[in-house]
């Protein structure tokens, strides 16, 4: 494994080391998007005149800046600029309702909202319902921020100020709102520095949604920090994608199992030059085995990195030189932060044996916004309890087990569903799949494949007779349902609880 180095995020405000680029090799480009270029003055230039047009405005220290919009510079650029006055920057997931916005936009009581054309209907309506001051990125935000400029020495931020307001996705409830403080931005790219050997002259290719903790913080804002450079697409388009990663000589990209099954699928591929590719990071916890191996084949390393909203993300990790041998694994834990796998006792369990994976660093989450109860109840003595399970193997090395939440209890015995999905990867009468928990008289809950076809042909006995022989009897689904389409969230990843309602 590639040496930590530490030094490379010194303790300091993040718009400084912008700042620091920005003297030293101004010219290097820092983000492309479309047929605009930033090179590091032009990125600090924006970061101050945004930062200096902020302060004008009276929005100071500890006030919230909102963003609704796809992935844009605007995004990054107003993340810096709030490390600078000390804001705090919350990304609203645009695909979500008006009532989930406004409901967010009252808890989070943000000064200004940021939008993006494509949503100025509803951006207007909400900032109106609430209150709240609003304006449109592009033409307006450049015209209002001209002639303003703030110096990072002149910033009032700290740094050890509070910078990101995330909401995670609630699957019962409210959602909460996961705040990040600067040293979890630091900390969180040396660990993205360490598992993807980053260097100054990475191009990394972003296609995931900036409004996620993933999109954002895995590999764009690591990239920009060290000095590298950006390469931001709105959307996800494999032709595109594969066209950008020849045309800028992308390095590193990460990616969801869907997005990973999509280029991989694409006709395009087959005559893609991917010759700068050396690294995809795949932001998810249980990646079929088939996708990672199509791409070692191709002799490029796939990383797996584990993570919640509320560790930055990043705080398991491989890196390139055990990916193509820990296959299925998610990594060791993160050089720079603990990881403990603990059994509802609270005790750590011993090597091999499944239990809740904790996480203790300057990565995790300080506080839920407005909800002390949460932030009781999910850290204990600093350790961050993510809800996820796993085990670790005497190498050192975690292996995801599922959810907690999504942990199926039958007959006193614990299923996961990740371990059944992974038998069911190989099955090829399936076009996608997951596996849920069905309440049941008798055993409590049974395991039931809920799935779309690969044409006509298959059916329930052919996908339950595939589990024969490969897992415990106790383990074996009771049932399959097959639907049309599997719920998915923005990063394309199956949501287990919409699943579970289309059971009835």
């Amino acid at each position: 494994m590639p040496a930590l180095r530490p030094d490379l995020i010194p303790a300091r405000r993040i718009d400084s080391l912008i700042a620091g680029h920005a003297a030293a090799t101004p010219q290097r480009p820092a983000i492309t998007f479309g047929n605009t270029s930033l090179d590091y003055a032009a990125l600090e230039a924006a970061v101050a005149a945004m930062a200096g047009w902020l302060d004008r405005t009276g929005i100071a220290g500890g006030d919230r800046i909102a963003v609704y919009a796809r992935n844009h510079p605007e995004s990054f650029i107003t993340l810096l600029a709030a490390s600078r006055i000390g804001a705090i920057l919350v990304p609203l997931n645009w695909r979500l309702s008006a009532a989930e916005l406004s409901w967010q936009m009252q808890d989070a009581a943000p000064s200004l909202l940021l939008y993006g054309d494509e949503f100025a209907e509803t951006a207007v309506r909400i900032g109106d319902n609430e209150g709240c001051p609003h304006i449109a990125i592009g033409d307006e935000v450049t015209a209002a921020r001209s002639g303003h400029s703030m110096p990072a020495e002149q910033g009032g931020g700290t740094p050890s100020s509070e910078l990101l307001l995330v909401y995670t996705s609630g699957t019962t409830g409210r959602p909460k709102g996961a705040v990040l403080a600067q040293p979890a931005m630091r900390t969180n790219a040396t660990m993205s520095h360490h598992a993807y050997a980053m260097t100054p002259d990475d191009v990394v290719l972003n296609i995931l949604p900036l409004f996620h903790v993933g999109g954002l913080n895995i590999q764009p804002l690591p990239a920009l920090l060290l000095g590298g450079h950006v390469v931001i697409h709105d959307g996800f388009d494999p032709a595109e994608v594969l066209a950008a990663i020849h045309r800028h000589h992308v390095t590193q990209i990460t990616v969801v199992p869907t997005i990973l099954g999509a280029l991989l699928a694409h006709p395009a591929l087959r005559d893609a030059d991917l010759s700068s590719l050396r690294m995809i990071a795949i932001g998810s916890t249980d990646v079929p085995v088939a996708l990672i191996e199509a791409m070692h084949e191709r002799g490029i390393a796939v990383v797996q990195v584990y993570g919640a909203t509320e560790t930055s993300p990043t705080a398991i990790y491989q890196t390139a030189d055990i990916a193509f041998g820990t296959v299925g694994s998610i990594g060791h834990a993160g050089t720079a932060c603990e990881v403990r796998i603990v059994g509802p006792d609270g005790k750590e369990m011993p090597t091999g044996e499944v239990g809740e994976i904790w996480v203790r660093g300057d990565n995790i989450l300080t506080r839920y916004w407005n909800n002390e109860p949460a932030s009781t109840a999910s850290i204990t003595n600093g350790w961050f309890h993510t809800g996820d399970m796993a085990r670790v193997d005497s190498d050192g090395l975690y292996w995801f087990a599922d959810r907690l939440k999504h942990v199926i209890i039958s007959g006193g015995e614990n299923i996961y569903p990740a371990e059944l999905e992974r038998v069911l990867s190989d099955f090829d009468g399936l076009a996608e799949f997951a596996i849920v928990g069905r309440a049941d008289s008798r055993w409590g809950q049974v395991p039931v494949v809920v799935a779309v076809r690969q044409g006509t042909a298959c059916q329930e006995d052919d996908v339950l007779a595939h589990f024969n022989g490969r897992i415990a009897r106790f383990k074996h689904p009771k049932d399959v349902v097959f639907v049309e389409a599997l719920p998915r969230n923005a990063l394309g990843k199956i949501v287990a609880a919409e699943v579970r309602a289309l059971l009835g």
